[in-house]
């Protein structure tokens, strides 16, 4: 029993690198807003200085933007993680079409950005999807 990660499909270890440059970017953009921040309070004008609840605000708004998208980072690691149990629980079992025309046992699981594609033991494929049986 093996499992085929499609190339040009989304993959464990392109996620995880683009995750990483995306978390990397937010890091440096995080970093960024406070050297801008601080260097703003230093050459502000004394004498008409920048109220602080504006600064305050920046940096919540930014503190915000930041979690939204580890959040969406963390969810993105979850649906990989499904989609994989649900690959592996499928190998070994029978699985039948939504027409009921192809039918056959499960062989490999191939992973595809936008599904799952099961290859039978008669060489055909089925997409796993609404309709399928799976026994």
């Amino acid at each position: 029993m093996s499992m085929v990660v499609n190339p040009a499909g989304t993959s464990t270890s392109t996620n995880y690198t683009s995750q990483t440059d995306a978390v990397s970017k937010t890091q440096v953009d995080y970093q960024s807003f406070l050297k801008l921040l601080v260097a703003q309070m230093k050459n502000q004008d004394p004498t008409n200085p920048m109220d602080s609840t504006q600064y305050m605000a920046q940096l919540a708004s930014f503190s915000n933007v930041e979690q939204s998208v580890q959040m969406n980072q963390k969810l993105d690691q979850m649906l990989q993680s499904n989609t994989l149990a649900q690959a592996d629980a499928i190998i070994g079992r029978t699985v039948t079409s939504p027409d009921g025309a192809i039918t056959g046992k499960v062989t490999e699981v191939k992973l595809y950005s936008d599904g799952i594609v099961a290859v039978l033991d008669n060489g055909k494929e089925v997409v796993v999807g609404t309709g399928v049986k799976i026994s």
